[in-house]
């Protein structure tokens, strides 16, 4: 009878097995079906309920994202490129439009240049308050998994309202954005700012400062700064380190920087951080959508950039809700480019996930693994 290969996150559990590794363990796969994970497996290997080593087991939800961007032309590939991260989608189109722009020395005009803005910051927080509806989920908190998924229409609506679409908006394209901001646009998104914020200060209330989340979240899922650089961990991830690193602010792009805002960090490393961090940030973010509406110059809101690739190579990347994205693009003169590379935050953080989970008690493997909140889709890509 052969016996067969053991699967490679498995061989990667056990040649990361330490002295405390032995007959006593018990090897446990989350995933890769499962409500906590989504589509991926983690393999876990248990001595007690203590977890002695973690390997991530990705690729579940692969949809060959860089050959389809060598295949078809670059406007028709918009739509693919944000389906890996339905929900931060405009942050995804805008790494992968400034790439284009840059092989074809396009500037976008001013304006547009702060309604893309708009509609990454609108998506930040679309993604955030997704992130905390399942969080809630994972502690046993129903209240915070209803609340979250109720406000975030607040601003699928406003982006309905600017884009057309209340998801996957397609409206970052070469030179520009496709709608300018509709009548009444900046009245009714101020209305609802004003609201969300309040909604905030109950958040702190009933979830972010309640006891039971508090004694589940300090002190769990610990990733130590300089793991967390030397790992290249990015965005919350990061900054609940107490590295404060966006490039937003360190690289800015687009209407950054000439807006005022700043970078939440913690320098604890634990789930707690990582959680209070996406609280801060979405406060930015509404500081930042109420600057732009308020500045927003008028003029254009896009120029003609030819349907072609130039001879070259360009790099771009952005903030995006999770972190660092970042495309790689090589053009041929065609209308579709030679090669695309394209590198999600969530593919940089799955670094971080056995970190933050070795040591810990089983049961607290949900608080640690979501405070990462990583997409499986947009890691696998």
């Amino acid at each position: 009878m052969t016996v067969p290969e053991k699967p490679a996150p498995l061989a990667a559990v056990e040649s990361s097995r330490t002295a405390d590794s032995g007959p006593q363990t018990l090897t446990v796969s989350v995933g890769p079906q499962h409500s906590g994970s989504g589509h991926m497996r983690l393999i876990i290997e248990l001595d007690g309920d203590i977890i002695v080593n973690a390997a991530p087991d990705p690729g579940y939800v692969h949809r060959g994202i860089e050959k389809i961007c060598e295949v078809r032309n670059i406007i028709k590939s918009i739509p693919v490129i944000e389906r890996p991260a339905i929900i931060d989608s405009s942050n995804l189109n805008h790494a992968y439009i400034r790439a284009i722009e840059e092989l074809q020395g396009v500037e976008a005009p001013v304006r547009s240049q702060y309604l893309r803005c708009l509609l990454n910051e609108m998506n930040r927080i679309m993604s955030h308050l997704y992130w905390l509806s399942i969080f809630g989920v994972f502690l046993g908190h129903t209240t915070m998994f209803m609340w979250p998924l109720g406000d975030r229409e607040l601003f699928i609506d406003l982006a309905e309202k600017l884009t057309g679409a209340r998801i996957t908006h397609s409206y970052i394209v070469p030179g520009g954005v496709r709608r300018d901001l509709p009548q009444g646009f900046a009245d009714e998104a101020i209305k609802r700012i004003a609201y969300f914020e309040k909604r905030l200060v109950e958040y702190d209330k009933i979830f972010f400062n309640n006891p039971i989340f508090t004694s589940r979240a300090k002190g769990v899922g610990v990733l130590p700064r300089s793991e967390a650089i030397a790992i290249g961990a990015t965005g919350p991830t990061l900054r609940g380190s107490g590295v404060d690193a966006d490039l937003r602010k360190d690289e800015p792009y687009a209407a950054y920087s000439k807006l005022d805002f700043g970078i939440p960090t913690r320098k604890e490393g634990d789930s707690f951080s990582r959680a209070i961090i996406r609280e801060e940030e979405m406060l930015e973010s509404c500081k930042l959508i109420k600057q732009i509406l308020k500045d927003i110059p008028a003029g254009p809101i896009r120029r003609k950039a030819p349907i072609v690739v130039p001879r070259g190579e360009a790099y771009s990347r952005v903030e995006s809700a999770r972190g660092e994205c970042s495309f790689y693009m090589v053009g041929e003169g065609g209308d579709k480019p030679y090669r695309v590379r394209f590198i999600t935050a969530s593919f940089r953080n799955m670094s971080a996930i056995p970190v933050l989970l070795k040591g810990g008690h089983m049961a607290d493997m949900p608080t640690a693994w979501w405070s990462v909140d990583y997409w499986p889709v947009e890691a696998d890509r």
